[in-house]
Protein backbone atom coordinates (compact mmCIF):
# COMPACT_ATOMS: atom_id res chain seq x y z
CA UNK A 1 0.00 0.00 0.00
CA UNK A 2 2.64 2.47 0.90
CA UNK A 3 4.29 1.91 -2.60
CA UNK A 4 0.93 2.58 -4.10
CA UNK A 5 0.63 5.96 -1.89
CA UNK A 6 3.91 7.05 -3.66
CA UNK A 7 2.91 9.13 -6.16
CA UNK A 8 0.21 10.65 -4.27
CA UNK A 9 2.70 11.63 -1.19
CA UNK A 10 5.10 13.33 -3.82
CA UNK A 11 1.86 15.00 -5.79
CA UNK A 12 0.94 16.41 -2.37
CA UNK A 13 4.18 17.71 -1.09
CA UNK A 14 4.17 19.83 -4.81
CA UNK A 15 1.38 21.40 -3.20
CA UNK A 16 2.55 22.80 -0.24
CA UNK A 17 2.63 26.57 -0.34
CA UNK A 18 -0.05 26.49 -3.45
CA UNK A 19 -3.45 26.37 -1.75
CA UNK A 20 -5.51 26.74 -5.02
CA UNK A 21 -3.46 24.30 -6.55
CA UNK A 22 -4.48 21.73 -3.12
CA UNK A 23 -7.79 22.78 -3.11
CA UNK A 24 -8.34 22.15 -6.65
CA UNK A 25 -6.77 18.61 -6.02
CA UNK A 26 -9.37 17.88 -3.20
CA UNK A 27 -12.36 17.92 -5.05
CA UNK A 28 -11.77 14.46 -6.43
CA UNK A 29 -11.33 15.76 -9.75
CA UNK A 30 -11.25 12.46 -11.55
CA UNK A 31 -14.50 11.28 -10.47
CA UNK A 32 -16.00 14.92 -10.81
CA UNK A 33 -15.05 14.91 -14.67
CA UNK A 34 -16.10 11.68 -15.29
CA UNK A 35 -19.62 11.64 -13.50
CA UNK A 36 -19.74 15.55 -15.18
CA UNK A 37 -18.52 13.82 -18.73
CA UNK A 38 -21.09 10.63 -18.25
CA UNK A 39 -24.18 13.12 -18.17
CA UNK A 40 -22.77 14.99 -21.16
CA UNK A 41 -22.90 11.92 -23.01
CA UNK A 42 -26.21 11.17 -21.82
CA UNK A 43 -27.89 14.74 -22.47
CA UNK A 44 -26.48 14.27 -26.13
CA UNK A 45 -27.69 11.06 -26.43
CA UNK A 46 -31.03 11.59 -24.91
CA UNK A 47 -31.27 14.70 -27.80
CA UNK A 48 -30.88 17.60 -25.86
CA UNK A 49 -29.37 21.24 -27.62
CA UNK A 50 -25.60 22.41 -26.53
CA UNK A 51 -27.27 24.45 -24.48
CA UNK A 52 -29.11 21.73 -22.38
CA UNK A 53 -26.14 19.71 -22.54
CA UNK A 54 -23.99 22.63 -20.91
CA UNK A 55 -26.51 23.28 -18.02
CA UNK A 56 -26.83 19.73 -17.27
CA UNK A 57 -23.09 19.54 -17.40
CA UNK A 58 -22.89 22.74 -14.94
CA UNK A 59 -25.11 21.62 -12.57
CA UNK A 60 -23.41 17.85 -12.47
CA UNK A 61 -20.13 19.53 -11.97
CA UNK A 62 -21.31 21.75 -9.13
CA UNK A 63 -22.55 19.18 -7.21
CA UNK A 64 -19.91 16.54 -7.83
CA UNK A 65 -17.08 19.35 -6.75
CA UNK A 66 -19.55 19.69 -3.53
CA UNK A 67 -19.21 15.91 -2.72
CA UNK A 68 -15.83 15.53 -3.33
CA UNK A 69 -14.69 18.85 -1.16
CA UNK A 70 -17.17 17.77 1.56
CA UNK A 71 -15.34 14.23 1.51
CA UNK A 72 -12.31 15.61 1.92
CA UNK A 73 -12.71 18.25 4.40
CA UNK A 74 -15.01 15.91 6.81
CA UNK A 75 -12.41 12.89 6.72
CA UNK A 76 -9.35 15.17 7.65
CA UNK A 77 -8.45 13.85 10.23
CA UNK A 78 -9.29 10.20 9.50
CA UNK A 79 -7.28 10.80 6.49
CA UNK A 80 -4.20 11.86 8.47
CA UNK A 81 -4.60 9.27 11.23
CA UNK A 82 -4.63 6.77 8.10
CA UNK A 83 -1.89 8.54 6.75
CA UNK A 84 -3.14 9.11 3.48
CA UNK A 85 -1.31 12.02 2.08
CA UNK A 86 -4.47 13.87 0.60
CA UNK A 87 -4.40 17.66 0.61
CA UNK A 88 -6.37 18.41 3.25
CA UNK A 89 -4.82 15.87 5.76
CA UNK A 90 -1.78 17.31 4.94
CA UNK A 91 -2.05 20.70 5.64
CA UNK A 92 -1.67 21.81 2.30
CA UNK A 93 -5.35 23.61 2.29
CA UNK A 94 -6.97 24.20 5.57
CA UNK A 95 -10.73 22.57 6.16
CA UNK A 96 -11.97 25.31 6.59
CA UNK A 97 -11.47 26.84 3.06
CA UNK A 98 -12.55 23.06 1.76
CA UNK A 99 -15.52 23.04 3.48
CA UNK A 100 -16.48 27.09 2.41
CA UNK A 101 -15.32 25.83 -1.32
CA UNK A 102 -18.00 22.38 -0.70
CA UNK A 103 -21.06 24.75 0.31
CA UNK A 104 -20.49 27.08 -1.96
CA UNK A 105 -19.78 24.46 -5.01
CA UNK A 106 -23.43 22.81 -3.20
CA UNK A 107 -25.06 26.51 -3.32
CA UNK A 108 -24.75 27.10 -6.84
CA UNK A 109 -25.63 23.79 -7.72
CA UNK A 110 -29.14 24.40 -6.96
CA UNK A 111 -29.74 27.43 -8.58
CA UNK A 112 -28.13 25.20 -11.77
CA UNK A 113 -30.34 22.21 -11.01
CA UNK A 114 -33.84 23.74 -10.92
CA UNK A 115 -33.11 25.78 -14.02
CA UNK A 116 -32.87 22.16 -16.21
CA UNK A 117 -36.45 22.00 -14.78
CA UNK A 118 -37.89 21.77 -10.85
CA UNK A 119 -38.59 18.06 -11.12
CA UNK A 120 -35.29 17.01 -12.90
CA UNK A 121 -33.27 19.35 -10.59
CA UNK A 122 -35.38 18.22 -7.31
CA UNK A 123 -34.16 14.30 -8.39
CA UNK A 124 -30.24 15.62 -8.83
CA UNK A 125 -30.67 17.59 -5.89
CA UNK A 126 -31.71 14.55 -4.07
CA UNK A 127 -28.80 12.23 -5.71
CA UNK A 128 -26.84 14.94 -4.28
CA UNK A 129 -28.17 15.12 -1.00
CA UNK A 130 -27.54 11.44 -0.73
CA UNK A 131 -23.77 11.82 -1.70
CA UNK A 132 -23.67 14.19 0.78
CA UNK A 133 -25.42 11.91 3.53
CA UNK A 134 -22.68 8.80 2.74
CA UNK A 135 -20.19 11.23 3.53
CA UNK A 136 -21.03 12.32 6.70
CA UNK A 137 -22.89 9.73 8.43
CA UNK A 138 -23.26 6.64 5.94
CA UNK A 139 -19.89 5.48 4.78
CA UNK A 140 -19.33 4.27 7.99
CA UNK A 141 -22.25 1.60 8.30
CA UNK A 142 -23.89 -1.17 6.30
CA UNK A 143 -25.61 1.30 4.32
CA UNK A 144 -22.72 2.74 2.67
CA UNK A 145 -23.52 1.36 -0.69
CA UNK A 146 -27.13 3.12 -0.60
CA UNK A 147 -26.42 6.87 -1.33
CA UNK A 148 -23.88 5.51 -4.74
CA UNK A 149 -26.99 3.74 -6.04
CA UNK A 150 -29.49 6.73 -5.22
CA UNK A 151 -27.13 8.95 -6.67
CA UNK A 152 -25.84 7.09 -9.51
CA UNK A 153 -30.01 6.37 -10.84
CA UNK A 154 -30.53 10.02 -10.01
CA UNK A 155 -28.63 10.94 -12.91
CA UNK A 156 -30.23 8.81 -15.96
CA UNK A 157 -33.16 10.52 -14.30
CA UNK A 158 -31.70 14.18 -14.63
CA UNK A 159 -31.21 13.92 -18.29
CA UNK A 160 -34.52 12.29 -19.70
CA UNK A 161 -36.85 14.64 -17.16
CA UNK A 162 -35.07 17.69 -18.12
CA UNK A 163 -35.78 16.90 -21.78
CA UNK A 164 -38.76 18.35 -23.96
CA UNK A 165 -40.80 14.88 -23.33
CA UNK A 166 -40.01 15.49 -19.63
CA UNK A 167 -40.04 11.85 -18.97
CA UNK A 168 -39.13 8.95 -16.62
CA UNK A 169 -35.94 6.55 -18.04
CA UNK A 170 -36.64 3.59 -18.34
CA UNK A 171 -36.63 0.73 -15.89
CA UNK A 172 -33.88 -0.42 -16.98
CA UNK A 173 -32.20 2.11 -16.90
CA UNK A 174 -32.49 3.43 -13.82
CA UNK A 175 -31.44 -0.08 -12.74
CA UNK A 176 -28.25 0.13 -14.34
CA UNK A 177 -27.20 3.51 -12.89
CA UNK A 178 -27.71 2.13 -9.39
CA UNK A 179 -25.96 -1.23 -10.08
CA UNK A 180 -23.38 0.69 -11.35
CA UNK A 181 -22.97 3.14 -8.42
CA UNK A 182 -22.83 -0.02 -5.98
CA UNK A 183 -20.54 -1.33 -8.08
CA UNK A 184 -18.44 2.34 -7.87
CA UNK A 185 -18.41 2.23 -4.21
CA UNK A 186 -16.79 -1.59 -3.99
CA UNK A 187 -14.45 -0.73 -6.01
CA UNK A 188 -13.49 2.55 -4.94
CA UNK A 189 -13.27 1.85 -1.53
CA UNK A 190 -11.11 -1.53 -1.84
CA UNK A 191 -7.53 -0.41 -1.62
CA UNK A 192 -8.51 1.45 1.37
CA UNK A 193 -10.42 -1.16 3.23
CA UNK A 194 -7.50 -1.77 5.89
CA UNK A 195 -6.58 1.42 6.99
CA UNK A 196 -10.56 2.21 7.30
CA UNK A 197 -11.11 -0.29 9.42
CA UNK A 198 -8.09 1.06 12.05
CA UNK A 199 -10.09 4.31 12.08
CA UNK A 200 -13.71 3.15 12.71
CA UNK A 201 -14.79 2.79 9.51
CA UNK A 202 -17.64 -0.04 8.84
CA UNK A 203 -19.22 0.16 5.47
CA UNK A 204 -20.76 -2.81 3.23
CA UNK A 205 -17.36 -3.90 1.99
CA UNK A 206 -15.42 -3.51 5.42
CA UNK A 207 -17.68 -5.93 6.12
CA UNK A 208 -17.00 -7.99 3.72
CA UNK A 209 -13.14 -7.81 4.00
CA UNK A 210 -10.83 -7.18 1.05
CA UNK A 211 -11.02 -11.32 -0.81
CA UNK A 212 -15.21 -11.05 0.17
CA UNK A 213 -15.49 -7.63 -1.65
CA UNK A 214 -13.37 -8.68 -4.70
CA UNK A 215 -15.81 -11.32 -5.68
CA UNK A 216 -18.61 -9.67 -5.24
CA UNK A 217 -17.75 -6.64 -7.08
CA UNK A 218 -17.78 -8.08 -10.69
CA UNK A 219 -21.70 -9.06 -10.03
CA UNK A 220 -23.33 -5.33 -9.59
CA UNK A 221 -21.25 -4.13 -12.91
CA UNK A 222 -22.37 -6.79 -15.11
CA UNK A 223 -25.56 -7.25 -13.74
CA UNK A 224 -25.54 -3.14 -15.03
CA UNK A 225 -24.37 -3.78 -18.54
CA UNK A 226 -26.87 -6.72 -18.54
CA UNK A 227 -29.92 -4.90 -17.40
CA UNK A 228 -28.43 -1.91 -20.37
CA UNK A 229 -28.18 -5.09 -22.97
CA UNK A 230 -31.68 -7.16 -21.56
CA UNK A 231 -33.90 -4.57 -20.58
CA UNK A 232 -35.51 -3.08 -23.56
CA UNK A 233 -38.02 -5.10 -25.43
CA UNK A 234 -36.85 -7.55 -28.17
CA UNK A 235 -34.38 -10.12 -28.60
CA UNK A 236 -30.71 -9.18 -28.07
CA UNK A 237 -28.84 -7.06 -30.41
CA UNK A 238 -24.96 -8.01 -31.23
CA UNK A 239 -24.24 -4.74 -29.29
CA UNK A 240 -25.74 -6.00 -26.20
CA UNK A 241 -23.86 -9.43 -26.49
CA UNK A 242 -20.57 -7.85 -27.00
CA UNK A 243 -20.62 -5.18 -24.43
CA UNK A 244 -22.33 -8.40 -22.03
CA UNK A 245 -18.99 -10.01 -22.80
CA UNK A 246 -16.52 -6.94 -22.70
CA UNK A 247 -17.97 -5.98 -19.14
CA UNK A 248 -17.66 -9.47 -17.76
CA UNK A 249 -14.49 -10.29 -18.77
CA UNK A 250 -13.45 -6.35 -17.88
CA UNK A 251 -14.95 -6.70 -14.46
CA UNK A 252 -13.57 -10.22 -13.39
CA UNK A 253 -10.07 -9.02 -14.54
CA UNK A 254 -10.03 -5.95 -12.09
CA UNK A 255 -11.29 -7.98 -9.45
CA UNK A 256 -8.56 -10.57 -9.73
CA UNK A 257 -5.75 -7.96 -10.56
CA UNK A 258 -6.77 -5.96 -7.02
CA UNK A 259 -4.42 -7.77 -5.19
CA UNK A 260 -1.20 -6.37 -6.86
CA UNK A 261 -2.80 -3.52 -8.43
CA UNK A 262 -5.17 -1.94 -6.20
CA UNK A 263 -6.75 0.44 -8.30
CA UNK A 264 -7.45 -2.06 -10.67
CA UNK A 265 -10.89 -2.99 -9.63
CA UNK A 266 -11.64 1.52 -9.77
CA UNK A 267 -10.20 1.16 -13.23
CA UNK A 268 -12.24 -1.45 -14.75
CA UNK A 269 -15.44 0.16 -12.76
CA UNK A 270 -14.73 3.17 -15.60
CA UNK A 271 -13.94 0.53 -18.18
CA UNK A 272 -17.81 -1.15 -17.92
CA UNK A 273 -19.28 1.95 -17.00
CA UNK A 274 -17.52 3.21 -20.50
CA UNK A 275 -19.16 0.13 -22.07
CA UNK A 276 -22.46 0.94 -20.74
CA UNK A 277 -22.39 4.38 -22.04
CA UNK A 278 -21.59 3.18 -25.60
CA UNK A 279 -24.34 0.75 -24.73
CA UNK A 280 -26.91 3.59 -24.20
CA UNK A 281 -25.81 5.12 -27.38
CA UNK A 282 -26.40 2.80 -30.00
CA UNK A 283 -30.04 2.87 -28.50
CA UNK A 284 -29.92 6.25 -28.64
CA UNK A 285 -33.89 7.57 -28.02
CA UNK A 286 -34.64 4.24 -26.06
CA UNK A 287 -33.21 5.83 -23.31
CA UNK A 288 -36.24 8.51 -23.01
Amino acid sequence: METDRAPLARQTAGLAGRPVLALAASCHPGPSTAVTVLVTVLAVAAGHSAGSCAGLAAAVLTGQLSVGWCNDAFDARRDAAAGRPKPVATGAVSPRTVWAAAHTALALCVPLSLMCGSLAGTVHLAGVGAAWAYNLRLKATMWSWLPYAAGFASLPAFVTLSSGAHAWPPWWVVVAGALLGVGAHLADTVPDIPSDLAVGVRGLPHRLGASGTRRVLPVPLVAATAALALGPPGPLPAAGAVALTTAAATALAGAALSRTHAKAPFAAAVAVATVDVALLLAQGSRIT
